[in-house]
C-alpha cells in the first residue's frame, strides 16, 4: 500500500510557557526521516531543535501627534508622487534615450523606466502617436522600453496606440501577444478602450490571446457599469461574437470548430455583456448533432451569465 511505501515522515512537537498572556519560552523538536528502501529499513533521519526565549518587554513609546501630519491610511498599490510639471513628448523621448544609454541591470535603469510608465499616462493620443513615430528606435539587444512601458501605462490613449501598433504590424508577434494579455489586467477600462479593440476581433489573425483578452477588458468593464449592456462598444463586441455563432454553432471543419471553441470559451469570459447571446448558446447546447465539444463550451459559456437571464428555461436538458 501507499503508506507501506511512504518515502518522507516529519514529526513537529512544541512546548510553550505562557504567563500573563505573554509567550515567554518556546522549545520545538523536529523529526524528519527518509527512507529510500523501506522492505531494506534504509534511510537518514535528521533532527532539528529550536529554542525563543523572551528576553524583555518594552514599554509602549509614546509620540508626537505633530510627526504624523504627513501621514494618511492607503491601500498596499504602488504610489508615485504626481509630477508637478506639464509632462511633454520631448520629455519622454529623452527619458527613452537615457534608458537605452543605461546599463540594463542597474538600479537606475529600473526606476528610469518606471518613471516613463508614469509619463505616459499624462500624454494624449496624439502625443503618444509623436512619441512613438520619434521613439520606436530599438537599443542594444533589440530593446524597445516604449514598447515594454506601453502595457503597463493603462491609459486610454496607450491602448488605442496599442491597436493601432498591431493593427498596422508594426510589432513583432510576441509582443502582440503581451499587449493583448495586458488588457486583463487594466482595472478601470473604457468604453473607448473597448471601441477600438472591437474591430481585431473580425481579423483572419485574431488570436486566441486577442479574443480573451479584449472579452476580459468587457468583464472588467461590465463588472463596473450597469447596464453595460447598452453601451455601444460592448454591443459591437457582442454582435462580432455573436456572428460567429450563427444562431446555433454550425461548423464546417476541425478548423472551424477549433475556432468555435474559442469564441464560446469568450463569449463566457465576458460575462454580463453575454446576456443577449444566451439563446443562441442554449441552441449551441442543445442540437445532439453538434460535437460534443461544441455543446460542452456552449454550456460552460453561461458561466458569468447572470441569474436573471433565466438560464434554466433557456438551456434544456442536454444529454
Amino acid at each position: 500500500s501507499q503508506s507501506e511505501q511512504q518515502i518522507l515522515s516529519s514529526q513537529l512537537e512544541c512546548v510553550q510557557s505562557i504567563k500573563d498572556g505573554v509567550l515567554e519560552e518556546a522549545k520545538c523538536t523536529e523529526s524528519d526521516r527518509v527512507t529510500l528502501f523501506p522492505h531494506q529499513g534504509s534511510g537518514a533521519e535528521t533532527q532539528t531543535q529550536s529554542s525563543l526565549k523572551l528576553l524583555q518587554v518594552q514599554a509602549e513609546t509614546l509620540y508626537n501627534k505633530g510627526d504624523s501630519e504627513d501621514l494618511y491610511v492607503t491601500n498596499i498599490l504602488y504610489e508615485r508622487e504626481v509630477a508637478k510639471r506639464e509632462v511633454t513628448g520631448g520629455d519622454v523621448t529623452e527619458l527613452v534615450w537615457k534608458l537605452c544609454l543605461a546599463h540594463s541591470a542597474s538600479y537606475e535603469t529600473a526606476d528610469l523606466f518606471m518613471t516613463l510608465v508614469f509619463e505616459l499616462r499624462h500624454l494624449s493620443l496624439e502625443a503618444l502617436r509623436a512619441l512613438w513615430q520619434r521613439s520606436s528606435f530599438k537599443c542594444r539587444d533589440n530593446w524597445q522600453p516604449l514598447i515594454d512601458a506601453l502595457p503597463s501605462c493603462a491609459t486610454e490613449a496607450c491602448v488605442v496606440l496599442m491597436k493601432d501598433l498591431i493593427a498596422s504590424g508594426e510589432v513583432e508577434e510576441d509582443k502582440v501577444e503581451y499587449f493583448f494579455w495586458s488588457f486583463t489586467f487594466i482595472s478601470n477600462p473604457t468604453s473607448g478602450m473597448i471601441e477600438s479593440l472591437a474591430p481585431l476581433l473580425k481579423s483572419p489573425r485574431a488570436s486566441q490571446s486577442c479574443f480573451l483578452g479584449v472579452t476580459a477588458l468587457v468583464h472588467r468593464f461590465c463588472s463596473a457599469h450597469s447596464s453595460c449592456d447598452r453601451v455601444p462598444a460592448v454591443q459591437s463586441v457582442m454582435r462580432i461574437l455573436g456572428k460567429f455563432l450563427g444562431g446555433n454553432c454550425t461548423v464546417q471543419d476541425s478548423e472551424h470548430l477549433s475556432k468555435m471553441q474559442l469564441v464560446l470559451k469568450a463569449i463566457g469570459n465576458a460575462g454580463l455583456a453575454a446576456a443577449s447571446l444566451a439563446p443562441a448558446l442554449s441552441s449551441c447546447a442543445s442540437l445532439k448533432s453538434h460535437p460534443v465539444g461544441i455543446r460542452l463550451a456552449a454550456v460552460q459559456a453561461f458561466r458569468r451569465i447572470p441569474c436573471s437571464v433565466r438560464v434554466r428555461d433557456l438551456l434544456p436538458e442536454v444529454t
